[in-house]
């Protein structure tokens, strides 16, 4: 005799739709706090339809698209269950979607990655904010006499030229960048 589409399933029944072992079901209970069948005496599991409906989304995502769990994990998180169902059911429209936007975000992170990543950084020192003196007064960068020692030493002897302000505020913009990135990665 035949059930009815609204029927519960049992896990074998479930297994044999889907084509799949039912230990494979159970772990997949264990990685996705979505799928929660109904429970019986005896612990024996009842699929209610709309958990078969995830169970065939889950593994058209598995094994069709070639997502890891991990994968589908995010996916479930960021879509919700229905995305999973509505996959399952054989509407990839919210499949779709997705991918559509997925593609609109990576387009436009090549985007973003092509502009310069400068941006004019204007940081007004204020005298008082200068600790100590330069302690190379009359030599250049890296203790060697040349043009501009006395723009570095200052007229007042504390305060940095608007050259080398600009060379300071421009190697701390790149290194805040650098930061970012490495942030990014982790």
């Amino acid at each position: 005799m035949e059930k009815s589409p609204d029927a519960f399933r049992t896990i074998s029944e479930v297994a044999e739709e889907l084509d799949l072992p039912q230990h494979v079901l159970r772990f997949w209970e264990t990685r996705f706090s979505q799928i929660k069948p109904m429970k019986r005496g005896g612990g024996r599991r009842y699929y209610r339809p709309n958990d078969v409906d995830m169970l065939r989304g889950i593994k058209h995502l598995l094994y069709e698209e070639g997502y890891t769990i991990k994968g589908v994990q995010k996916l479930l998180r960021e879509n919700g269950v229905q995305f999973a169902v509505a996959i399952g059911t054989g509407d990839m429209s919210a499949f779709e979607e997705m991918t559509r936007k997925n593609a609109e975000a990576a387009k436009a992170a090549q985007e973003e990655a092509r502009r310069p990543a400068r941006q004019p950084v204007t940081v007004d020192a204020e005298p008082d904010m200068v600790v100590g003196e330069a302690k190379a007064r009359g030599k250049g960068i890296f203790g060697i006499g040349g043009k501009g020692a006395e723009d570095a030493a200052g007229a007042a002897g504390t305060e940095l030229s608007r050259e080398n302000r600009a060379l300071l505020q421009e190697a701390l913009f790149d290194l805040l960048e650098c930061k970012r990135l490495l942030d990014q990665s982790r």
